[in-house]
């Protein structure tokens, strides 16, 4: 099984974060193809960088349709996953879907910690579209650049840990989800730490991409 994860953004240290995360977390059998967007915005912040970055990860969708037999779109705002999934028969899902199906497994309800404030209703959009309102409880930003995760030594993981500890305090939910693809690297260290689900979202799509190419 070949699964292509592509980064709209045009950060390749994300992208390498994101393949290690999928590789880590997938089956024996199954490849990970792990793709930089060539025209995106070197990050997404919001609905304007969002639409900027559709063309390029479509391009990338119609270029590798017939080499792959699966696609995650592994930006968290799940960018263009409804016009992708128009462009092949292949299965294609976005890790904020899989993630939010993950965290609510066994009727769990949950908060999701992003990064900047401007991402909230986008997510939050989402949410309602899949039908999982009920299951999420908050959407909570930590005013963390996208960016700023890419950068070793900044104050980003600390931030986004405080954040984490108020929604625990304030929220009470039986899990949280990540809601960047550039937190791939911490759900299991923050697991630990607080003692509860953290759910990243390339790993959940893994799972949910694995599970639907078998079937």
């Amino acid at each position: 099984m070949r699964l292509c994860f592509i980064n709209p953004n045009s950060t390749a240290s994300m992208t390498d974060k994101i393949a290690a995360a999928a590789r880590a977390a997938a089956a024996p059998d199954t490849e990970i193809v792990a793709l930089t967007s060539r025209t995106g915005p070197a990050s997404i912040q919001g609905p304007e960088d969002g639409e900027a970055a559709v063309p390029g990860l479509l391009a990338l969708v119609a270029e590798h349709a017939d080499a792959v037999d699966g696609f995650a779109i592994a930006c968290f705002d799940d960018t263009g996953l409804f016009e992708a999934r128009r462009l092949t028969h292949k299965p294609v899902v976005g890790i904020g879907e899989a993630a939010f199906l993950e965290a609510r497994t066994g009727g769990r309800r949950f908060c999701v910690v992003t990064t900047l404030s401007v991402s909230i209703p986008v997510i939050q959009e989402n949410i309602e579209t899949y039908g999982l309102a009920a299951d999420c409880i908050k959407v909570r930003a930590s005013e963390v650049p996208v960016l700023a995760l890419e950068r070793e030594g900044s104050a980003a993981r600390e931030t986004v840990a405080e954040e984490i500890a108020q929604a625990l305090a304030e929220d009470r939910p039986d899990a949280i989800v990540l809601g960047c693809a550039g937190m791939a690297d911490l759900a299991q260290a923050y697991a630990a730490r607080f003692g509860l689900p953290v759910v990243d979202g390339v790993v959940a799509a893994v799972r949910l991409l694995e599970g639907r190419v078998r079937a």
